[in-house]
């Protein structure tokens, strides 16, 4: 039977370390980490788990870790929190263009919807011979 943790069925036939991977919020360092708090070997594939070992981690991610929609809803809050005072960060998000300070000269054409095709598809055939 699948594990479920934060509303998230775990796959059964993977190891535990990246069956972890499926909840949001929870990164490969994170997973090793918490596996190592509890004691439970990376390797153990999802099945294999005890029920012990199963609820010790639900508890622990429920109880230590923002994961799902608590942590979906604290990311809006905080892009809303940055639209609402006006920062730079936050106009950004609202022109839809990169946040981070990446280079907008060249590259971001899917960012920020200027999708071009090849320098000569959109011309029409021209009507005649030359």
């Amino acid at each position: 039977m699948a594990i479920r943790i934060s509303g998230v069925n775990l796959p059964d036939n993977k190891r535990l370390e990246i069956a972890l991977l499926s909840v949001y919020g929870i990164g490969r360092s994170l997973s090793q980490k918490i596996l190592a708090e509890l004691k439970i070997p990376p390797a153990t594939k999802t099945r294999d788990l005890t029920g012990k070992e199963e609820k010790d981690l639900r508890d622990y991610i429920e109880r230590a870790i923002t994961v799902e929609g608590d942590l979906r809803r604290e990311v809006m809050q905080n892009i809303k929190h940055y639209k609402d005072i006006g920062s730079y960060r936050g106009t950004r998000h609202v022109r839809n263009l990169p946040v981070r300070g990446q280079r907008t000269r060249t590259n971001t054409r899917t960012v920020r919807g200027n999708v071009r095709r090849t320098a000569g598809s959109g011309r029409k055939a021209s009507a005649a011979k030359t």
